[in-house]
């Protein structure tokens, strides 16, 4: 017999064996880059695919009924870990699992979750953890539908929240911590804010909560919406916090052709917020997977190349005359925020607030004269985006909120992309003149 056909006692022909994973080489750990290109998948079982074909089937045939059986006591949470192979494609999928084995490479997390949206990855964190009474404490501000979640959506069913301001020192943290009624299920931040960039201090945070829980099993998990700077440029799991938040439509994505979302951390939260997501069934589609794995071999590309254009055209709109103020990290310098900056952050990222001298008028004008630049929502493409938080992303929040939280009319949001960067910056130059 050939060694196509002939098989030992595993009964498996030698060349149809999966493969060990390789993450080292020569003792040396192989960087994320590195892995994105085969992390988590072997051609072996996929007829010799280089890349991972497409999984399209809504279910999964098993080897016999014990198996069959031993996969369910995982997807129905009688087994803690999910699923041991593929069940439904509400619950598992290769696409979906062979994505999540790489989204936790970036950040060294132990298990890893995908969604059908940024808000579908929230909103099954949320209801996986809170129960009528609780009080949520957050930072602020959040992404705009995050608040609604937290302040209209579960405030229907009896959650309440307590949130402080982004950049809070420990004592403050502690405060409110020391004010919630009920229980705590989730301490949620969102760093930098979407639309503002301030920071949190994540090791303050951490800090804060355990001083007020101690190791006690009251102890809230504490995750952030890490969308604007990671992976490449803050990794939050490394400064204290328990789960990591993404809309993978952004940067992961990186070419605003998807939508999906992502959660990393502990295996224990992991287990918890999947079984949320098998019984509701907000996992993200074969397709979209596997967009993601294509996008994540360019992502430290992408994220360098963007990062690099924000910090020449911030350095063009810094001292233009039209200009009230920008909002960029790479700015920061002796404050309490660039104090964040310096221990959590590696970079200034890509997306920056704007604020204009004026209000909405001159932000519209400017906006409507973009030729470049696209003025659309969303950020962490390959293109540059320009929006207008307090007339859209944002319009849902209540006008004193938005004043509190400093979205206001003259605030314009800016995603630089991977053009030419004198080519962006003659574009805002020329729009900025149409003012």
């Amino acid at each position: 017999m050939t060694d196509e056909t002939e098989a030992d006692l595993t009964g498996v022909p030698p060349r149809r064996r999966p493969k060990l994973p390789v993450d080292t080489v020569g003792g040396r750990r192989l960087k994320p880059a590195t892995l994105m290109m085969g992390h988590g998948y072997d051609p072996v079982l996929s007829e010799g695919s280089l890349k991972p074909p497409i999984f399209a089937t809504s279910t999964y045939v098993f080897p016999n009924a014990a198996a069959g059986k031993r996969h369910f006591e995982g997807v129905t949470g009688k087994r803690p870990g999910g699923a041991e192979g593929l069940v439904y494609s509400r619950f598992n999928g290769p696409n979906q699992e062979i994505l999540e084995d790489r989204l936790g490479v970036w950040e060294a997390a132990e298990d890893a979750l995908v969604f059908s949206s940024g808000m579908s990855a929230i909103a099954t964190l949320f209801l996986s953890m809170v129960q009528p009474g609780d009080t949520i404490i957050h930072s602020g501000p959040l992404y705009a539908a995050t608040e609604t979640l937290i302040g209209r959506v579960l405030g229907r069913f009896g959650v309440d929240y307590l949130d402080f301001p982004a950049g809070a020192t420990q004592d403050e943290i502690e405060a409110v911590l020391r004010k919630a009624e009920g229980r705590v299920p989730l301490i949620y931040l969102e760093s930098p804010a979407n639309p503002t960039n301030a920071l949190v201090d994540i090791e303050a945070v951490a800090a804060a909560r355990d001083a007020v829980f101690g190791d006690t099993v009251e102890k809230p998990p504490i995750a952030i919406d890490n969308t604007f700077l990671g992976p490449l440029w803050q990794q939050p799991l490394q400064h204290g916090a328990d789960l990591v938040v993404y809309s993978l439509t952004k940067y992961a994505g990186g070419h605003s052709d998807l939508v999906a979302g992502g959660v990393l951390g502990s295996k224990a939260h992991i287990n918890t917020i999947r079984s949320m997501r098998n019984t509701i069934g907000t996992i993200c589609d074969p397709n979209t997977a596997w967009m993601l794995l294509r996008s994540l071999e360019t992502l430290e590309l992408r994220m360098s190349r963007a990062g690099e254009n924000a910090a020449k055209v911030c350095a063009f709109l810094k001292d233009h005359p039209k200009v009230e103020r920008v909002g960029y990290l790479g700015f920061l310098k002796d404050d309490r925020q660039a104090d964040i900056y310096r221990r959590h952050c590696t970079g200034g990222g890509s997306t920056f607030s704007l604020y204009l001298k004026g209000g909405e008028r001159e932000a519209f004008a400017f906006l409507d004269a973009l030729t470049i630049a696209k003025l659309a929502v969303s950020l962490g493409g390959t293109e540059t985006l320009a929006s207008h938080p307090a007339g859209m992303t944002h319009l849902s929040v209540p006008d004193a909120r938005k004043v509190a939280l400093g979205i206001t009319d003259n605030l314009v949001r800016i995603s630089i992309g991977v053009e030419d960067a004198d080519d962006l910056i003659a574009d805002f130059e020329q729009a900025l003149a149409a003012i």
